[in-house]
């Protein structure tokens, strides 16, 4: 299934994307260290966030398969961009904190199933992405 987003440049390094299903909207902005303004997410902040989110989306379809709710975890991301030329991403570490107990039955399902998302598997194999779970049961 294909899924349109399109693009309209705002001028001033800014960005209007909207998602063509829903219709949505956000606005990307350059970061402050590559000419912008950092008043939004730029591109490459979304990719930190598109890999955060998928993480937490695909462990909780895991959860909701096996009867359960992990409402209240939370995934951060630091992204860490390369000091020499290309400009581009180097590393995504990630921690994320389920509320469960360390010794939960599916901890490993539910680890490599963060490890499996879609976007975790689309990124460069050049990027770093440590990953941390902290279970907080």
């Amino acid at each position: 299934m294909a899924v349109s987003i399109t693009v309209d440049y705002l001028g001033g390094l800014r960005c209007q994307a909207t998602h063509g299903p829903s219709q949505t909207q956000i606005i990307t902005d350059a970061p402050v260290d590559n000419h912008g303004k950092g008043e939004s997410f730029s591109p490459t902040d979304l990719v930190a966030t598109a890999l955060a989110a998928c993480m937490a989306t695909v462990m909780n379809i895991k959860a909701q398969q096996k009867g359960y709710d992990i409402t209240g975890m939370k995934v951060s991301v630091e992204k860490h961009m390369s000091a020499d030329s290309p400009r581009r991403i180097v590393q995504l570490p990630i921690t994320i904190e389920i509320p469960l107990p360390e010794d939960h039955p599916d901890r490993k399902v539910l680890e490599a199933t963060a490890l499996a998302c879609p976007v975790h598997q689309s990124l460069h194999p050049d990027i770093e992405k440590p990953v941390t779970f902290v279970w907080n049961g």
